[in-house]
């Protein structure tokens, strides 16, 4: 929505600054007539009059439930400022944007494509081999031609144009296939499912997928959205207890009534007073349930979730450490909801709640020996509180160089030298990939990171791949890149790197810096020059020093921001052995 915004706000094009698109916090599908009059000429005269309809196309009638069509529909300002044109005053997200909104604009008032639907048979002599592929074949691009998107449908291909006649195989891949359970939502299915059932607006789809997603109801993963333990918990606790409220009729049905109450066809009092005598009488009885009576009602509402099913194929409870426990959902106030036995304490077997992470958990109950590092040590595949992990460890070199760091640092905690005291080194495994495809190879590469992956021709810098909290990324001075295919962080090369980091944003770090004066001449740590809230100020390392109002930030060279940076050192200096003396 921000680049949305600086498009909308204006965009300095030779020495002027440009609007590109119209308002873009509305939710309308209709456009201007001078919109659509401009449109139709552009395509008349640039694409082709076979383009263009016979009479302009309205799409009145398709806007969505409780949309408020303030605004016309989002669409260039000029439809004659093609993406090629005005790329060059572009960022790459600012430029994707606004070639996603010019086409789209475009293409809405163009002809529709036309498929011919087809059944390419490929069979032998004696009819004994038939081979099938289904699709369509494009018979006239129409708007397509702008949308450069090939495909009629998610689920259907396209096919080539083939004629009559024999065939000659060069190769046969023996494939097979399973029949896939529904995908799970993306951002942009999810917000389809919300128009189909009439819950939010246009308006707040985004507030509402950014809510499940801070919360921790659930987790991205390859731009899919997989359910926490706690989203599936509170889903239960909300779906046994408190189920007229998450019923989707009546979230579509209150927002009908807000509808009423912003033409005044409804009182706001009358509304909040029908829905809070409910609600309150709700509220009230649930907190006369005792823990365990919610936690027996949760057991039930997981049930396959949450536990294994038998040979029988029910649900099996059974503790696998004790022979009469029957396993059930706890929660503990540090650790959140686990599974535990009914004959606690007598019986301690826990695992988690999720049972993907148990059998993960189950299947590295021993540490398990992946090969030899590059260093000449084991390495093993281990389970620990944050997830699996690489462990192998470090060479005495190595060892023998953090004595000598530890010897420089006098003041550090305890827990620090404990921590840096270990002669083991771990690695976590990024979410996304699974245990069985950890090999030595990819084990070896894991531990290997951070890697450079060579020099970026733009800076030349190095760009740098590692994985960290969110997942694998890449970082080149000042940018950082998330790859969303967790798998991609094994095969990514030079090229989709620089890509990658030409589209990123720059960091926070990059807009508060007035000036890079290079490095320092004796460890070749970077001085710069930063905008800070009380002024201008010199940066190196973790040491601020404050630039003289008479100076011109901007006019300052490395020896005076030395000179500086010096005082700084001698003031500090100063002010530690003051206090060192009124302690005394």
């Amino acid at each position: 929505m921000q680049i949305a915004q600086k498009l909308y706000q204006g965009i300095e094009i030779e020495g002027e600054t440009i609007g590109l698109i119209t308002y873009m916090r509305t939710d309308g599908t209709n456009l201007s007539t001078d919109a659509i009059s401009s449109f139709r000429e552009y395509i008349k005269k640039e694409i082709g009059e076979e383009y263009l309809p016979e009479s302009p196309l309205n799409y009145t009638g398709k806007k969505a439930k409780n949309a408020q069509e303030a605004h016309e529909a989002i669409r260039p300002t000029d439809i004659m400022r093609a993406p090629d044109s005005v790329k060059k005053y572009l960022s790459p997200d600012q430029n994707k944007l606004y070639d996603l909104i010019w086409c789209r604009a475009l293409s809405s008032q163009m002809e529709s494509a036309k498929f011919d639907r087809n059944t390419i048979t490929i069979s032998t002599n004696d009819t004994a081999t038939i081979c099938k592929a289904s699709g369509s074949v494009i018979k006239f691009d129409g708007f397509l031609k702008i949308m450069k998107d090939t495909k009629k449908d998610e689920d259907e291909e396209i096919l080539p144009k083939m004629t009559k006649g024999p065939v000659n195989i060069e190769k046969l891949l023996d494939e097979q296939h399973f029949t896939q359970p529904p995908p799970r939502y993306s951002e942009a299915s999810l917000v389809k499912k919300l128009e189909e059932l009439g819950i939010g607006r246009p308006s707040t789809y985004a507030s509402i997928i950014s809510v499940i997603s801070t919360r921790g109801y659930a987790e991205s993963i390859n731009k899919r959205f997989h359910p926490t333990d706690r989203g599936k918990l509170i889903s239960a606790f909300l779906e046994k207890l408190f189920s007229r409220y998450v019923d989707y009729n009546f979230t579509a049905e209150l927002e009908n009534q807000l509808d009423e109450i912003t033409t005044g066809k409804e009182g706001w009092i009358k509304v909040l007073e029908m829905f809070w005598k409910d609600f309150n009488k709700n509220v009230s009885e649930v907190k006369e349930i005792r823990t365990r009576e919610v936690l027996d009602l949760l057991n039930d509402s997981l049930g396959s979730l949450i536990f294994e099913r038998g040979k029988d194929g029910n649900i099996d409870r059974k503790c696998q450490l004790c022979d009469n426990g029957s396993l059930s959902l706890k929660n503990s106030f540090r650790g959140g909801a686990f599974i535990g036995c009914s004959n606690y304490p007598e019986c301690k077997f826990t695992r988690p709640l999720s049972k993907a992470k148990a059998a993960a958990q189950s299947q590295l109950a021993e540490p398990k020996f992946i090969g030899k590092h590059e260093n000449g040590n084991d390495m093993y595949l281990k389970n620990g509180r944050f997830g699996p992990y690489l462990q192998y460890e470090k060479v005495e070199e190595k060892l023998e160089e953090i004595a000598e760091t530890k010897k420089k640092k006098k003041k550090t905690k305890k827990k620090k030298n404990l921590k840096e005291d270990n002669n083991f080194k771990n690695v976590s495994i990024p979410k996304g990939i699974t245990l069985e495809s950890v090999d030595l190879d990819r084990a070896k590469f894991l531990c290997s990171l951070p890697k450079s992956l060579g020099i970026n021709p733009d800076n030349q810098k190095d760009i740098i791949l590692n994985s960290g909290r969110f997942g694998p990324y890449l970082k080149c001075d000042n940018k950082s890149a998330r790859i969303e295919n967790v798998e991609e962080i094994f095969s990514i090369g030079l090229n989709r790197a620089i890509t990658l980091i030409a589209e990123a944003k720059p960091g926070r770090m990059s807009s508060s810096i007035i000036k890079d004066l290079g490095e320092h001449p004796e460890d070749k740590k970077p001085v710069r020059i930063m905008k800070g809230q009380y002024g201008p100020y010199i940066k190196y390392k973790s040491l601020n020093a404050t630039i003289p109002e008479e100076k011109d930030p901007l006019e300052l060279n490395m020896e005076e921001a030395l000179i500086l940076i010096e005082k700084r050192k001698e003031y500090d200096k100063n002010k530690k052995s003051k206090k060192k003396k009124k302690g005394k």
